[in-house]
Protein backbone atom coordinates (compact mmCIF):
# COMPACT_ATOMS: atom_id res chain seq x y z
CA UNK A 1 0.00 0.00 0.00
CA UNK A 2 1.80 3.42 -0.47
CA UNK A 3 1.61 6.31 1.83
CA UNK A 4 -0.98 8.14 -0.16
CA UNK A 5 -3.39 5.66 0.38
CA UNK A 6 -2.32 5.47 4.13
CA UNK A 7 -3.19 8.56 4.75
CA UNK A 8 -5.96 8.85 3.20
CA UNK A 9 -7.44 5.40 5.09
CA UNK A 10 -6.03 7.59 8.80
CA UNK A 11 -8.13 10.21 7.31
CA UNK A 12 -11.37 9.42 10.06
CA UNK A 13 -9.24 9.04 13.14
CA UNK A 14 -7.07 12.29 11.95
CA UNK A 15 -10.27 14.22 11.69
CA UNK A 16 -11.83 12.83 14.85
CA UNK A 17 -8.33 13.69 16.89
CA UNK A 18 -7.88 17.24 15.77
CA UNK A 19 -11.69 17.64 16.73
CA UNK A 20 -11.08 16.30 20.12
CA UNK A 21 -8.18 18.07 20.97
CA UNK A 22 -9.13 21.65 19.27
CA UNK A 23 -13.09 21.83 20.54
CA UNK A 24 -12.77 23.50 23.58
CA UNK A 25 -9.97 25.55 21.46
CA UNK A 26 -12.76 26.74 19.26
CA UNK A 27 -14.92 27.86 21.87
CA UNK A 28 -12.50 29.85 23.61
CA UNK A 29 -11.90 30.94 20.25
CA UNK A 30 -15.67 32.00 19.83
CA UNK A 31 -15.84 34.17 22.82
CA UNK A 32 -12.85 36.23 21.46
CA UNK A 33 -14.40 36.97 18.22
CA UNK A 34 -17.33 38.01 19.74
CA UNK A 35 -15.45 40.74 21.49
CA UNK A 36 -13.32 41.47 18.43
CA UNK A 37 -15.83 42.10 15.99
CA UNK A 38 -14.23 41.61 12.89
CA UNK A 39 -15.03 43.20 10.01
CA UNK A 40 -12.86 41.60 7.40
CA UNK A 41 -11.17 38.00 6.75
CA UNK A 42 -7.94 37.50 5.24
CA UNK A 43 -6.70 33.75 4.13
CA UNK A 44 -3.48 33.71 2.90
CA UNK A 45 -1.86 29.75 1.59
CA UNK A 46 0.18 28.30 -1.05
CA UNK A 47 -0.40 24.88 -2.50
CA UNK A 48 -3.07 22.63 -1.55
CA UNK A 49 -3.06 24.54 1.34
CA UNK A 50 -4.27 27.59 -0.72
CA UNK A 51 -7.54 24.97 -2.32
CA UNK A 52 -8.18 24.67 1.77
CA UNK A 53 -8.24 28.77 1.61
CA UNK A 54 -10.64 28.71 -1.70
CA UNK A 55 -13.11 26.82 0.64
CA UNK A 56 -13.10 28.44 3.57
CA UNK A 57 -13.38 31.78 1.65
CA UNK A 58 -16.80 30.10 0.64
CA UNK A 59 -17.55 28.82 4.01
CA UNK A 60 -16.87 32.07 6.34
CA UNK A 61 -18.68 34.19 3.86
CA UNK A 62 -21.55 32.39 3.78
CA UNK A 63 -21.72 31.16 7.71
CA UNK A 64 -20.62 34.43 8.81
CA UNK A 65 -21.19 37.72 6.41
CA UNK A 66 -17.93 38.58 7.00
CA UNK A 67 -16.18 39.72 3.68
CA UNK A 68 -13.18 37.40 3.29
CA UNK A 69 -9.94 37.98 1.02
CA UNK A 70 -7.80 35.37 -0.86
CA UNK A 71 -4.31 37.11 -0.07
CA UNK A 72 -1.91 37.65 -3.01
CA UNK A 73 1.29 36.70 -1.31
CA UNK A 74 3.55 38.84 -3.53
CA UNK A 75 1.69 42.12 -2.94
CA UNK A 76 3.29 41.65 0.58
CA UNK A 77 6.40 40.15 -0.21
CA UNK A 78 7.57 41.86 -3.69
CA UNK A 79 5.69 44.76 -3.68
CA UNK A 80 5.89 45.54 0.11
CA UNK A 81 2.73 47.43 0.21
CA UNK A 82 0.83 48.32 3.76
CA UNK A 83 -2.60 47.70 4.43
CA UNK A 84 -5.24 48.96 7.04
CA UNK A 85 -5.59 45.78 8.45
CA UNK A 86 -6.78 47.09 11.77
CA UNK A 87 -10.15 44.87 12.71
CA UNK A 88 -8.89 42.09 10.41
CA UNK A 89 -8.65 38.45 10.61
CA UNK A 90 -5.68 36.53 9.26
CA UNK A 91 -5.65 33.01 8.69
CA UNK A 92 -2.26 31.45 7.65
CA UNK A 93 -2.74 28.09 6.36
CA UNK A 94 -0.06 25.53 5.66
CA UNK A 95 0.78 22.09 6.30
CA UNK A 96 4.51 22.43 7.61
CA UNK A 97 3.69 25.90 8.76
CA UNK A 98 7.58 26.79 6.82
CA UNK A 99 6.15 28.10 3.75
CA UNK A 100 8.10 30.86 3.95
CA UNK A 101 6.19 33.91 2.11
CA UNK A 102 2.91 32.59 3.76
CA UNK A 103 4.60 33.29 7.51
CA UNK A 104 6.49 36.87 5.64
CA UNK A 105 2.55 37.62 5.33
CA UNK A 106 1.66 36.89 8.64
CA UNK A 107 4.08 38.75 10.06
CA UNK A 108 3.45 42.10 7.85
CA UNK A 109 0.02 41.55 8.57
CA UNK A 110 0.14 41.45 12.48
CA UNK A 111 2.34 44.69 12.13
CA UNK A 112 -0.57 46.15 10.49
CA UNK A 113 -2.94 45.61 12.81
CA UNK A 114 -4.38 41.74 12.09
CA UNK A 115 -4.96 39.39 14.62
CA UNK A 116 -3.12 36.33 12.72
CA UNK A 117 -4.13 32.34 13.57
CA UNK A 118 -2.30 29.84 11.97
CA UNK A 119 -3.95 26.46 10.78
CA UNK A 120 -1.13 23.94 10.64
CA UNK A 121 0.18 20.28 11.60
CA UNK A 122 3.32 20.97 13.23
CA UNK A 123 3.56 22.92 16.61
CA UNK A 124 6.97 23.19 16.25
CA UNK A 125 6.84 25.56 13.22
CA UNK A 126 7.97 28.21 11.99
CA UNK A 127 4.00 29.65 11.72
CA UNK A 128 3.59 28.37 14.54
CA UNK A 129 5.72 30.82 16.78
CA UNK A 130 5.03 33.91 14.78
CA UNK A 131 0.93 34.17 15.11
CA UNK A 132 -1.13 35.04 17.79
CA UNK A 133 -2.88 31.72 17.96
CA UNK A 134 -3.02 28.66 16.13
CA UNK A 135 -5.33 25.94 15.09
CA UNK A 136 -3.10 22.60 15.19
CA UNK A 137 -4.16 19.98 12.43
CA UNK A 138 -3.44 16.68 14.68
CA UNK A 139 -2.95 14.31 11.19
CA UNK A 140 0.56 12.85 12.16
CA UNK A 141 3.13 13.18 9.97
CA UNK A 142 2.78 13.85 6.55
CA UNK A 143 5.12 11.14 4.81
CA UNK A 144 3.02 11.36 1.25
CA UNK A 145 3.97 14.35 -1.13
CA UNK A 146 0.67 14.25 -2.31
CA UNK A 147 -1.28 15.97 0.90
CA UNK A 148 -4.51 14.13 1.96
CA UNK A 149 -5.20 14.14 5.54
CA UNK A 150 -3.49 17.41 6.23
CA UNK A 151 -5.79 18.85 3.88
CA UNK A 152 -8.98 17.54 5.12
CA UNK A 153 -7.67 18.45 8.72
CA UNK A 154 -7.33 22.13 7.66
CA UNK A 155 -11.05 22.07 6.03
CA UNK A 156 -12.22 20.84 9.93
CA UNK A 157 -10.12 23.96 11.35
CA UNK A 158 -11.86 26.15 9.10
CA UNK A 159 -15.06 24.79 10.37
CA UNK A 160 -13.81 25.41 14.03
CA UNK A 161 -12.91 28.92 12.99
CA UNK A 162 -15.94 29.83 11.28
CA UNK A 163 -18.01 27.99 14.52
CA UNK A 164 -16.59 30.86 16.42
CA UNK A 165 -17.64 33.15 14.35
CA UNK A 166 -21.56 32.91 14.26
CA UNK A 167 -24.30 30.07 15.22
CA UNK A 168 -24.50 28.88 11.57
CA UNK A 169 -22.06 25.80 12.30
CA UNK A 170 -22.71 23.76 15.09
CA UNK A 171 -19.68 21.37 16.44
CA UNK A 172 -21.91 18.66 16.82
CA UNK A 173 -22.99 18.78 13.39
CA UNK A 174 -18.68 18.65 12.12
CA UNK A 175 -18.29 15.88 14.54
CA UNK A 176 -20.64 13.77 12.22
CA UNK A 177 -17.52 14.57 9.56
CA UNK A 178 -15.34 11.72 10.37
CA UNK A 179 -18.43 9.34 9.68
CA UNK A 180 -19.43 10.57 6.60
CA UNK A 181 -15.13 10.28 5.52
CA UNK A 182 -15.56 6.23 7.22
CA UNK A 183 -18.65 5.85 4.02
CA UNK A 184 -16.74 7.54 1.72
CA UNK A 185 -13.48 4.97 2.39
CA UNK A 186 -15.92 2.15 1.26
CA UNK A 187 -15.84 3.04 -1.96
CA UNK A 188 -11.81 2.07 -2.32
CA UNK A 189 -12.88 -1.13 -4.17
CA UNK A 190 -15.30 0.47 -6.96
CA UNK A 191 -12.91 3.42 -7.46
CA UNK A 192 -10.34 0.40 -8.37
CA UNK A 193 -12.30 -1.01 -10.82
CA UNK A 194 -13.20 2.56 -12.59
CA UNK A 195 -10.15 4.14 -12.59
CA UNK A 196 -8.89 0.98 -15.33
CA UNK A 197 -11.79 2.90 -17.58
CA UNK A 198 -9.29 5.95 -17.32
CA UNK A 199 -5.67 4.73 -17.53
CA UNK A 200 -4.50 6.46 -20.80
CA UNK A 201 -6.46 9.64 -19.50
CA UNK A 202 -4.04 12.52 -20.42
CA UNK A 203 -5.90 15.35 -19.97
CA UNK A 204 -9.50 16.14 -18.17
CA UNK A 205 -12.04 18.79 -16.75
CA UNK A 206 -13.01 19.51 -13.42
CA UNK A 207 -15.77 21.31 -12.50
CA UNK A 208 -17.76 22.13 -9.36
CA UNK A 209 -19.67 25.08 -7.86
CA UNK A 210 -20.28 27.07 -3.85
CA UNK A 211 -18.63 25.27 -1.31
CA UNK A 212 -17.12 22.36 -3.35
CA UNK A 213 -15.41 24.57 -5.86
CA UNK A 214 -12.20 24.16 -3.91
CA UNK A 215 -12.99 20.54 -4.41
CA UNK A 216 -12.44 20.81 -8.15
CA UNK A 217 -9.21 22.63 -7.68
CA UNK A 218 -8.16 20.07 -5.19
CA UNK A 219 -8.81 17.44 -7.23
CA UNK A 220 -7.13 18.71 -10.42
CA UNK A 221 -4.38 19.63 -8.46
CA UNK A 222 -3.93 15.01 -7.50
CA UNK A 223 -4.41 14.10 -10.86
CA UNK A 224 -1.55 17.00 -11.89
CA UNK A 225 0.87 16.08 -9.39
CA UNK A 226 0.40 12.49 -9.08
CA UNK A 227 -0.75 10.85 -12.69
CA UNK A 228 0.76 13.68 -14.85
CA UNK A 229 -2.63 14.84 -16.33
CA UNK A 230 -3.30 17.74 -18.08
CA UNK A 231 -6.31 18.72 -15.50
CA UNK A 232 -8.34 22.13 -15.96
CA UNK A 233 -10.43 23.21 -13.08
CA UNK A 234 -13.92 25.85 -13.60
CA UNK A 235 -16.69 26.95 -11.98
CA UNK A 236 -19.47 25.33 -13.63
CA UNK A 237 -20.66 29.10 -14.50
CA UNK A 238 -17.32 30.15 -15.71
CA UNK A 239 -16.90 26.43 -17.59
CA UNK A 240 -19.66 28.44 -19.61
CA UNK A 241 -18.40 31.39 -20.71
CA UNK A 242 -15.81 29.89 -23.02
CA UNK A 243 -14.06 27.05 -22.06
CA UNK A 244 -16.54 24.61 -23.12
CA UNK A 245 -15.43 25.54 -26.73
CA UNK A 246 -12.92 22.43 -25.97
CA UNK A 247 -15.21 19.78 -25.16
CA UNK A 248 -15.37 16.97 -27.63
CA UNK A 249 -16.54 13.70 -27.59
CA UNK A 250 -15.33 11.38 -24.52
CA UNK A 251 -13.78 14.11 -23.12
CA UNK A 252 -12.95 12.85 -19.48
CA UNK A 253 -14.68 15.71 -17.69
CA UNK A 254 -15.78 15.20 -13.45
CA UNK A 255 -18.46 17.44 -12.04
CA UNK A 256 -18.76 17.87 -8.17
CA UNK A 257 -22.70 17.24 -7.72
CA UNK A 258 -23.37 17.64 -3.99
CA UNK A 259 -27.41 18.46 -3.14
CA UNK A 260 -28.15 22.39 -2.62
CA UNK A 261 -28.71 25.19 -4.06
CA UNK A 262 -26.07 24.75 -7.20
CA UNK A 263 -27.32 21.32 -7.86
CA UNK A 264 -29.82 22.49 -10.78
CA UNK A 265 -27.05 24.25 -12.72
CA UNK A 266 -24.71 21.29 -12.53
CA UNK A 267 -27.31 18.96 -13.72
CA UNK A 268 -28.30 21.41 -16.56
CA UNK A 269 -24.40 21.10 -17.07
CA UNK A 270 -24.30 17.62 -16.61
CA UNK A 271 -27.01 17.23 -19.39
CA UNK A 272 -25.65 19.21 -21.95
CA UNK A 273 -22.17 17.65 -21.43
CA UNK A 274 -23.90 13.98 -22.36
CA UNK A 275 -25.36 15.55 -25.30
CA UNK A 276 -22.22 16.36 -26.43
CA UNK A 277 -20.82 12.76 -25.77
CA UNK A 278 -18.20 13.97 -23.39
CA UNK A 279 -17.50 11.32 -20.75
CA UNK A 280 -19.01 12.98 -17.44
CA UNK A 281 -18.05 11.36 -13.87
CA UNK A 282 -19.94 12.65 -11.03
CA UNK A 283 -19.03 13.07 -7.50
CA UNK A 284 -22.06 12.74 -4.98
CA UNK A 285 -23.68 11.17 -2.37
CA UNK A 286 -26.46 9.18 -1.53
CA UNK A 287 -30.38 10.81 -1.70
CA UNK A 288 -28.89 13.31 -4.64
CA UNK A 289 -31.15 12.91 -7.84
CA UNK A 290 -28.86 12.42 -10.19
CA UNK A 291 -28.52 13.83 -14.30
CA UNK A 292 -27.12 11.60 -16.91
CA UNK A 293 -23.46 10.90 -16.82
CA UNK A 294 -21.06 8.40 -17.70
CA UNK A 295 -20.72 7.66 -14.48
CA UNK A 296 -21.32 8.36 -10.47
CA UNK A 297 -19.16 8.13 -7.56
CA UNK A 298 -21.82 7.93 -5.08
CA UNK A 299 -21.12 7.86 -0.94
CA UNK A 300 -23.29 5.95 0.56
CA UNK A 301 -24.38 8.51 2.90
CA UNK A 302 -27.07 11.67 3.14
CA UNK A 303 -24.96 15.01 3.55
CA UNK A 304 -25.98 17.84 4.09
CA UNK A 305 -24.36 20.69 1.29
CA UNK A 306 -22.55 23.05 3.50
CA UNK A 307 -20.39 19.67 5.29
CA UNK A 308 -20.25 17.70 1.57
CA UNK A 309 -15.89 19.06 1.17
CA UNK A 310 -14.41 16.70 3.24
CA UNK A 311 -16.23 13.73 2.52
CA UNK A 312 -16.74 14.30 -1.33
CA UNK A 313 -12.77 15.09 -2.00
CA UNK A 314 -11.86 11.65 -0.27
CA UNK A 315 -13.06 9.42 -3.42
CA UNK A 316 -11.06 11.80 -5.33
CA UNK A 317 -8.14 11.44 -3.61
CA UNK A 318 -8.50 7.67 -4.16
CA UNK A 319 -9.04 7.66 -7.44
CA UNK A 320 -6.08 9.61 -8.03
CA UNK A 321 -3.92 7.34 -5.66
CA UNK A 322 -5.41 4.47 -7.73
CA UNK A 323 -4.97 5.95 -11.18
CA UNK A 324 -1.22 6.44 -10.61
CA UNK A 325 -0.55 3.10 -9.99
CA UNK A 326 -2.63 1.98 -12.67
CA UNK A 327 -0.41 3.86 -14.78
CA UNK A 328 2.22 2.80 -13.42
CA UNK A 329 3.63 5.71 -11.36
CA UNK A 330 4.58 5.72 -8.02
CA UNK A 331 2.31 8.40 -6.19
CA UNK A 332 4.38 8.90 -3.13
CA UNK A 333 7.20 10.32 -5.62
CA UNK A 334 5.89 12.89 -7.74
CA UNK A 335 8.65 13.95 -9.78
CA UNK A 336 10.19 17.44 -8.91
CA UNK A 337 8.53 17.74 -5.88
CA UNK A 338 9.08 17.18 -2.25
CA UNK A 339 6.93 17.69 0.83
CA UNK A 340 7.75 21.46 1.85
CA UNK A 341 7.96 23.55 -0.73
CA UNK A 342 9.38 27.54 0.14
CA UNK A 343 8.54 30.49 -1.90
CA UNK A 344 8.57 34.44 -1.39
Amino acid sequence: MSLMMREISEQPDALARTLRAERGHAREFERFARRQKFKMIVLVARGTSDNAALFGRYLLELTTGIPVSLCAPSIYTLYHARLDLKQTLMVGISQSGESTDVNLVLQSGRRQGAYTVGITNETRSTMAGIVDDVFTVRAGRQRSVAATKTYTGQLLALYLIAGGLGPAIRLDDVARIPGWVERALTLRRPLEELVERYRYMRQAVVVARGLNYASAFEFALKLMETCYIVAERFSSADFLHGPIAMVERDLPIFLFHPPGPCRPTLSSLARRLRRMRAETVLFTSRGVPLPPATRAIRIPADIPEIYTPIPYIVPGQIFAEQLAAAKGLNPDKPRFLQVITRTI
